[in-house]
């Protein structure tokens, strides 16, 4: 089984649409939980229509790296694909595509491409297709790594939770200390979805 770990905080425009293309996909072992931010519109009933468990995280507790640890610490798989609750996947092989990569045992993180919206910012639009190129890289020093989506392995995410104090970039900071320890970090560009802004 796959757990899929979706932030949110006031996603009712787009977590519909992110969970229709989770559904749609063609691994269909897996399970949805949602780590809601306190969000004030329908997110949460929108989510629970899809049959993830919501888990709620306060604002005054909110960092990024706590909510995903929240998150991962109440899923059952052994992969945990990571999602922002405003990005789409762009196919139904997104899962599978980014699962495929951890039948290598250095493989601690995956992380895939993201695609601007037809009618994203056009500054957002260069920032997104400058960030995530179109070709697949193993990484071993670079430590650039992305949680909008991604995948993690459970076993180094036990070994090496995300900081739960940090203020954004928990993402990075994760994949620079499972790098130290020998772990690869994978870019896989077929991975992909759509994520409005950069």
């Amino acid at each position: 089984m796959i757990s899929l770990v979706v932030r949110t905080k006031n996603e009712a425009r787009w977590i519909g649409r992110c969970l229709t293309g989770i559904a749609a996909q063609s691994w269909d072992d897996f399970e949805i939980l949602v780590v809601d931010n306190d969000s004030t519109d329908a997110t949460r009933t929108i989510a629970r229509r899809f049959g993830a468990r919501v888990l709620s995280i306060s604002d005054r507790d909110f960092q990024y790296g706590r909510a995903l640890n929240i998150g991962i610490d109440a899923a059952r798989g052994d992969l945990v694909g990571i999602i922002s609750g405003h990005c789409i996947p762009v196919h139904d092989s997104w899962l599978s595509t980014m699962a495929a990569h951890f039948a290598d045992p250095k493989v601690a993180g995956v992380y895939g491409r993201q695609v601007p919206l037809p009618d994203s910012d056009p500054f957002d639009k260069r920032d997104l297709w400058t960030t995530f190129g179109v070709e697949r890289r193993v990484q071993r020093t670079d430590f650039f790594f992305h949680n909008a989506n991604s995948m993690v392995r459970r076993t180094a995410w036990e070994a090496l939770p995300f900081d739960s104090d940090i203020n954004g970039v928990e993402d990075r900071d994760w994949a620079k200390k499972v790098l130290a320890l020998g772990y690869r970090i994978v870019y896989e560009p077929l991975a992909s979805v759509h994520h409005h802004h950069g």
